[in-house]
């Protein structure tokens, strides 16, 4: 059996993260692996997150299982966190996942289960893991333009000309705050009118929200999922805690799905239970119980937030200053569209040749199509490569 295997092709963010770790440089900046990080590189373990698990090593009397769901009160900080009372709760269904991808996942697991023949359609770029998973669980896909190359933002008449050809019961992915890989996001009257889309085609949103806090803040990050979840009849729902918590390895995620109506609903959660038990019977449970009790805690929850909006504040500084450097060093606003981009990627619109070039003369590591991690970057790194940029043709 195992000769019949092929070597599978490699992920091309870690062998950048190799690459990174074998050059003997010491001025090298690592711009390519999508974990945030702080001004001394460290990916920190946050003040709240400490003092919860404290408590629950102080506190806890039992590691057995909670159920196939998850603890139902983690889903409700959850919920109550990223859709606030958008949608009312008899109308949600939830299940605890081994992290974000773990959610999605599973929620595209719940469109096949539902309809084999839907579409799922992806924006053009999206987050590699996306296509990815939809090619290996053979769901019928389509593409929707989302970039704009020439002026780094949105195309919206291209986005909204392409889902205006969803068909009723297609599945429409949505990056919820802080798009992977382009940082350009929806303006809330921009979101509106993709939920008129929506409407009109009857195509179903799902939303992957996996940076809430880090773009313009908690509840205006939270705008475009609350949104749809008002307007929509059906939603699927994919969020991971990796990155606001900073619990990256503890893979604590949540699918939800908003059904039309309370009897529907009873039969999603049935079916979300049932494709958890298939999958990994029980989901992981620390770090679902470290951030529930970050949320219901009004102390930790408010030190939480406070590191949070510290962290958020300290990325647009950087953008800040990056897209200053590079004003200065060219005489033109054409980085400008850095500072507006929100989250820990921009996509800088220059060549894979151009991105070797940054790698190979300047020890500067990033995705082939020159999706950045902000976060890799700190105040004295930023002018490195702002020199660097000009350096490779600009």
């Amino acid at each position: 059996m195992l000769t019949n295997l092929t070597q599978q092709p490699a992920d091309k963010i870690l062998a950048l993260m190799q690459m990174f770790r074998e050059d003997p440089r010491e001025q090298k900046i690592d711009l390519g692996v999508g974990v945030y990080r702080n001004a001394e590189g460290i990916t920190p373990v946050m003040r709240a997150v400490k003092s919860a698990e404290r408590q629950l090593v102080e506190t806890q009397t039992t590691k057995a299982y909670t159920g196939l769901a998850g603890d139902p009160v983690f889903a409700k900080a959850m919920t109550n966190l990223i859709l606030g009372a958008s949608a009312p709760s008899d109308r949600i269904a939830a299940v605890a996942t081994p992290g974000g991808t773990g959610a999605i996942r599973q929620g595209l697991e719940l469109m096949r289960y539902a309809d084999k023949a839907a579409t799922i359609w992806l924006s053009a770029p999206t987050w590699p893991n996306h296509p990815s998973i939809v090619k290996y669980l053979g769901i019928p896909m389509r593409e929707y333009r989302y970039f704009d190359n020439a002026s780094r933002g949105v195309d919206f008449e291209g986005m909204l000309a392409d889902l205006s050809n969803a068909a009723k019961g297609d599945l429409v992915l949505l990056h919820g705050c802080c798009h992977n890989p382009t940082g350009a996001n929806l303006t809330p009257a921009q979101w509106e009118k993709v939920a008129d889309i929506l409407d009109q085609t009857g195509a179903i949103p799902f939303v992957d929200i996996a940076y809430q806090g880090f773009g313009d803040g908690l509840e205006e990050d939270a705008f475009g999922p609350r949104l749809l979840a008002s307007r929509m009849p059906e939603m699927i729902l994919a969020a991971s805690c990796s990155k606001n918590f900073g619990v990256y390895r503890e893979r604590t995620g949540l699918l939800m799905a908003i059904a039309p109506n309370a009897q529907v609903k009873g039969e999603a959660q049935a079916t979300l239970n049932f494709l958890n038990r298939q999958n990994y019977s029980f989901p992981p449970d620390h770090g679902a119980r470290v951030v529930q009790t970050i949320l219901d805690d009004p102390a930790l929850r408010s030190d939480w937030e406070t590191e949070l909006e510290d962290v958020r504040t300290g990325m647009l500084a950087l953008r800040e200053q990056l897209a200053g450097e590079l004003r200065q060093r060219t005489n033109s606003d054409q980085f400008d569209f850095i500072a507006q981009h929100r989250g820990m990627f921009s996509r800088l619109g220059i060549s894979a040749a151009q991105v070797d070039q940054l790698r190979e003369d300047h020890g500067i590591y990033m995705i082939g199509d020159s999706r950045m991690n902000i976060a890799g970057l700190n105040s004295e790194t930023v002018p490195i490569l702002a020199e660097a940029i000009v350096a490779v043709g600009v």
